[in-house]
């Protein structure tokens, strides 16, 4: 999807990548409603994909029930290294530790979600975007005004 923003480089979204824990999954349980919505993004055409550590050993699962994929990453570096893979230019970010920070500086866009396992320091400086939940966070690309009227200058 491709956003024009005033005062702002057109943006181009293609791919969504998602932390999973404390951000797509909190205390490993994924909040209501982001199931829909994250079918509702793959339904305007967005790649989504999560990279994690797999901490908890539920991502096979959590996959398969968001019908999302999922590739390992354990360190911030690898994290990185993945989307440049995937095309980092055209690839939006959310997340909340430490872990995405390096992710955040690499990505087109990068949101924090403000969520009950918090959020490191040096993501929410290397962010564009702060959101109180992974729902807000989907919702920007949902609502393509929500995006705009956050970015624009």
């Amino acid at each position: 999807m491709k956003y024009i923003i005033p005062g702002h480089e057109p943006l181009e979204i293609q791919t969504i990548i998602l932390d999973l824990n404390g951000t797509l999954s909190v205390g490993g349980v994924i909040p209501e409603g982001v199931k829909e919505r994250l079918g509702d993004l793959k339904d305007r055409g967005f790649n989504l994909v999560f990279f994690t550590g797999n901490t908890r050993g539920d991502a096979d699962e959590l996959s398969e029930r968001l019908g999302i994929q999922w590739k390992l990453a354990k360190t911030a570096l690898e994290k990185r290294d993945l989307a440049k893979e995937i095309g980092s230019a055209t690839c939006a970010t959310i997340g909340n530790g430490l872990i995405d920070s390096e992710l955040m500086k690499e990505v087109a866009l990068g949101i924090v979600t403000l969520q009950a396992e918090g959020v490191h320091t040096q993501t929410l400086l290397a962010a564009d975007i702060v959101v109180p939940s992974i729902n807000d966070a989907l919702d920007l690309f949902l609502d393509e005004n929500r995006l705009i009227a956050t970015l624009r200058r």
